[in-house]
């Protein structure tokens, strides 16, 4: 079968038989050496970024893929697909959960960005003094 459209395969530099784990991996190295974060204003990396994450976003689910493979950019429109991504908080928020195994950080809540889904606050610790005989407490009350 014939790629109809290679330009996801060569942004993340990898060939139209490559597994999901090499797509995975290629997608990580490059993503964090375009990250907004370490280039900050370089609107270049940023683009690169959003590229890439569109890429992954693609190539890493199979129906999209197999899509992607036969008709191009095209099919995935026809299917319902949106293969880009309007911002980097857009991106942040498909992909944190990588981030977050990768690199043990994540995008998900609100952070120094301000951006994301509110982070889960934990509630006060609660604390009660209680006097139990000695018998209830080696054999349950």
């Amino acid at each position: 079968m014939a790629i109809a459209d290679r330009a996801y395969y060569d942004t993340l530099g990898v060939e139209p038989d490559a597994s999901g784990t090499e797509i995975k991996k290629a997608y990580r190295r490059l993503a964090v050496e375009y990250h907004p974060d370490r280039n900050q204003g370089s609107k270049e990396a940023e683009e690169k970024f959003k590229q890439l994450a569109e890429a992954y976003n693609v190539l890493s689910d199979p129906d999209k893929r197999r899509l992607y493979d036969q008709f191009g950019k095209d099919g995935l429109k026809g299917a319902g697909f949106s293969p880009g991504f309007s911002s980097v908080e857009d991106i942040f928020s498909s992909f944190g959960s990588i981030f977050e195994d990768f690199f043990g950080f994540g995008f998900g809540g609100a952070g120094r960005h301000g951006r994301g889904r509110r982070a889960v606050q934990r509630g006060a610790d609660l604390r009660y003094d209680l006097e139990i005989s000695f018998e209830d407490a080696v054999l349950g009350a």
